[in-house]
Formats: structure tokens, sequence, C-alpha cells
């Protein structure tokens, strides 16, 4: 490049130094640049960030979707925000409903126990009281609970879900025990009935299900800490549901538990033995008897089955009736019905029934020692008793009622039977009940009175009584004249007896002289008896000068 020099002004004094002339640049970056990059690295830094705190997204299935909104519900572990609920839909089957939701990086760990559960939490009015009323302001949510266990290492992660309608009974971390009742039938219990003991709540029911049998209920409890270490190897559980009002054979009995319990049911537990601290392990079984009575009775052992041949009626006996010897319960009734002997072509009631032979006491007890396991044992034990005359009998329990037991008693005229003691069940063999007996005895009685036959006694009867009337008629026109000179003479002599016996009478004055006498003659001899007492030598030298002289 040439320096140019600028013309010289003629009228300047002095000269101008000449300019120094740099070169221009060809490119230049301008700052205003450095903004979209900003903003770049920015947007990239969010995306990275909303990318490292965006977890797993999962799917829920409820059977409604009542109070979820899109963006505004949240999933809540603990009353924290762990996801939101970003989609929901009705399912293909249009069965139930599917909600999208997606959670946070730390909820990763919940896809991978497969005990996570999740439910809508709405206000509900339950057993145990008013929860989730605090989504009245703040609108329903989705809970979650996991069980406090260690995830396991490679563990597959599950993204869908079946939503619970309740909420759990018992969340993971409380502290209890569970266990599992079972019983015939689940009367009115519910999940969330109380659990009591000695009337205090210590527990909960948190579920139920049908045995694999179809035959019984399994109840699921759960008893808080610490009262759950009252849990022992023989405790007894017991439902203690409503009013129990029974009349049976044993009277009119009642049996209540706390006004919650009437209300809403419940169950409750003692122990049978005090001396056990033990605390039963987690998930032990124990058996739900229907009433205290019945879960605090001693243990009966295997019962064994026995049959009874009834032929009168058992109307009143009823199942659950009980097989009683002498006062003592040793059975209950578990069937009656109906059968036909085709040998003597007669119907007869089948009872059946169950004896427990633990009841029978050390009779019992010594039998087995001589005896053995046998299984004929319940036959060992009654045959002896039944050749002694031992047999079943039907009897009133309640006159109110009409109902009716078996009893078991001996019988001295009771005919010989045969007793197989090897069959199994075993049929004991019966006589007509009391009642029936004397039924029996009426008829045979009104059976031998129609047998008389008073036809021909009446008949006899009155041919005696007319020759009886002949009889006295001829005595009376025979025997009247002689009977009259006869209370004619009679009444003579008793009139000349009371001539002599007046007061004027010779004979009556000579009698009262004679009795004079004989009062002085006893007199005399009395003072004799009395010297003679006081002087016995007078017998040999005589009377002395001091003898007694007894004047009449």
């Amino acid at each position: 490049m040439t320096e140019v020099h600028a013309p010289q002004e003629p009228d300047s004094p002095a000269k101008v130094p000449a300019p120094t002339v740099h070169p221009r640049r060809e490119t230049r970056i301008s700052w205003i640049w450095f903004v979209p990059l900003v903003a770049a690295l920015v947007g990239l830094s969010l995306l990275a960030r909303s990318w490292l705190a965006t977890g797993p997204t999962i799917t829920i299935s409820f059977e409604t979707a009542e109070g979820l909104e899109v963006g505004q519900t949240k999933v809540r572990y603990k009353d924290v925000a762990i996801g939101t609920v970003t989609g929901i839909r009705v399912a293909e089957d249009r069965a139930r409903v599917l909600v999208t939701a997606e959670l946070v990086r730390d909820g990763s760990e919940f896809i991978t126990r497969e005990s996570t559960s999740f439910w809508v939490v709405r206000p509900r009015l339950g057993l145990s009281g008013v929860s989730g009323l605090g989504t009245l302001v703040s609108g329903a949510y989705i809970a979650v609970d996991a069980a406090e266990t260690e995830v396991k290492k490679g563990a597959t992660p599950v993204y869908e879900f079946v939503g619970l309608e309740k909420p759990p009974e018992v969340t993971s971390g409380r502290p209890g025990t569970r266990y599992t009742l079972h019983a015939d039938d689940l009367g009115s219990l519910e999940i969330g009935s109380p659990v009591y003991y000695r009337r205090i709540q210590v527990g909960r029911i948190i579920g139920y299900d049908l045995d694999e049998s179809g035959k019984s209920v399994n109840i699921q409890v759960f008893v808080d800490a610490p009262n759950d270490k009252f849990v022992t190897s023989d405790t007894r559980f017991w439902n203690a549901s409503g009013i129990n009002l029974s009349l049976d054979a044993d009277g009119f009995n009642v049996q209540t538990g706390s006004l919650v319990s009437m209300i809403a049911g419940g169950v409750a537990f003692a122990s049978a033995n005090e001396d056990n601290t033990l605390q039963a392990p987690a998930g032990s079984d124990f058996k739900l008897a229907a009433s205290r009575t019945e879960a605090l009775a001693d243990p009966d052992g295997p019962p064994f089955a026995i049959e009874f041949h009834f032929q009168q009626s058992v109307r009143g006996l009823k199942v659950g009736a009980p097989v009683d010897f002498r006062g003592l319960e040793l059975g209950k009734v578990i069937d009656v019905d109906l059968e036909f002997n085709k040998e003597t072509k007669r119907f007869f009631a089948l009872v059946k029934a169950e004896l427990y032979p633990l009841r029978f006491g050390a009779v019992y007890e010594n039998l087995m020692l001589e005896e053995g396991s046998s299984q004929y044992h319940g036959g060992a034990l009654l045959g002896p008793l039944v050749e002694h005359g031992l047999r079943a009998q039907i009897r009133p329990a309640n006159i109110l009622t009409g109902q009716q037991y078996v009893a078991l008693d001996f019988f001295r005229d009771a005919e010989k039977v045969e007793f197989d003691a090897r069959r199994s069940p075993l049929v004991l063999p019966t006589i007509a009940g009391s009642f029936d007996r004397l039924q029996q005895q009426i008829s045979s009685i009104v059976s031998k009175i129609d047998a008389v036959p008073f036809d021909g006694i009446v008949t006899d009867l009155r041919s005696s009584l007319n020759a009886a009337t002949k009889l006295l008629q001829r005595l009376e026109g025979e025997l009247t004249p002689q009977a009259t000179a006869t209370l004619k003479a009679a009444r003579k002599s008793l009139g000349e007896v009371e001539k002599l016996l007046s007061e004027n009478s010779p004979m009556s004055g000579n009698v009262e002289r004679t009795l004079r006498e004989l009062n002085n003659a006893a007199k005399s001899l009395r003072a004799l008896a009395d010297y003679l007492q006081s002087h016995p030598s007078s017998v040999i030298r005589g009377k002395g000068p001091d003898a007694i002289t007894v004047v009449p």
C-alpha cells in the first residue's frame, strides 16, 4: 500500500508530519453472537437436568379415575411427592382405567420391589374412622407403600401395577405381627374389625379369603407391638361380634363384647396358659372359636364317630345337642337323618354324633395304657359298658322350647344286644325315652284293662247283690222277734244292776265299809314295815317299849 501525502498549503508556516495508516482487519466477531450460545448451553443443561431428574414411567390400573387429573394429581410416598400423573385412559377391555405416572429418579427403587402397592387417597368413612379429609382441599392423590426390605440385585423392574381400591389397613414399617385365623365362616367380620385383648383394642383384621378347599375361611389379623407379645402358642381366639343369644339344652345364654364389636364385629383372644410367655412366631395359625366358652374349654382331642338308631320320634333333637352321661357332656350331635331298615321294613331315625374320649377322664387314660394306640379304642371303651346295660336315650332338655338331648345311662332291664366294637362308626344300642316308656306302660295297662270281662263281672255282681238282698229280707223276718226279746232282757238286767249300785242300797254301804277296812289294813302294814326296817331284831326279841301303835 502506498503512502498518501496531503497537499501542502502555501499559507502554512510550518510543515505537518505525515500520518501513519494501519491496514483494516478482514473479519470481526460481534459480542451479540454469545447470547444464543449461552441460551443453547442453558437449554442443554436444563434438558440434562430434566433427563437426570426424570424417573421411570409406570402404569397403574384402577376401577375408576375419580378425583384424578393429568398434570395435577401427585404420587406420594409418606406424603412426599415422588411423581405426577401424566395420562389417563380406558383399558382395551373397558373394565378398568389405566393411569400413567412419571416418577422421579429416586422412584426407580419402587418398581424393583414386589410388594409395592398403590391406592387413591380420598375421603373415606370406615370402621377405623374418617380418613383422607385433607384431600378435600388439596385433591386426591395416589399413595404408595413398599415393604422396607433390601432390593434384590438384578431384580427385574415392574412397570405395570394393579392399584388397590381401598387403603391397606396396615402399611409397611408398622411394628407388629401378622397371624392367620381359621373359621367355618366369616360372620359379621370385615376388614378393619378390631382385635381385642382384655377388652382393649390391640390390632385389627387386615384381610380374609376362602380356603383352597372352600370349607373354611382364612382371616389375617395384625396385632400391634408391643401387645403382640401376649400372643403365644396357647392363645385362643374367638368371635366377639355383636350379641350372641342362644336358647339350647343348657338354657338361655347371652354373651356381649364392647359397643364397637357389637356394631362392627371383632375378634378377642386370651391365653389358656398364663405361664407360657413365649411369643408365637409371625404367620402362626390359630382356630377362631364361635364363643369365649368354646375357645377356653379344655382340649378334647380327636373325637370318634358314633351312631344311634332310634325307633321313636326325634322331634326337638337338633344338630349340636349334647350327648350327656349323668350330667357330663361327652360329645355332641352332628347330624339327624331318616333311614330305612330293609330287613324289618321300618323307618328309623339315624342320629350321628361325636364323642370325645378325653372327657372320659382316667377311664380312657387307663384304657389307652392297656390297649395302646389301637384304632378301635372307642369300641374297647364302650364295649364293656354296653354289656353292663349302657344305652342311649332321648330325654327332654328344655320344657319351654321342646329341645331334647341324647343321654347315656345304665338300664338293668335292658335287653342283651350284640355290639360290634370294630365297626366304624360305632352303633350304640338305644332304649325308648322315659316319656315313650310311660306311654308304653300306659298302653299296656289299658290293654290289660280292655282284657278284663267287665260285662260278666257286672252280671255276676248283680246276681250276688240280688241273692244278698233276699238273704237279708229272710233274716229280717226270722230274727226280728228274737232280737226284740233279747233287748228287753238286757234292759231288765241293766235296771237291776243300777239298783244295786245306787247310794241308798245296802250293797253300796257294805262296799264302802269294806274299802275303809282295806285302807286301815294297808296303813297297819305300812307301819309294820317301817318298824321292822328300823328294828330288825324285833323279829327275834319281840316288840319293845318304843313300839309304834297304829291307831285306826
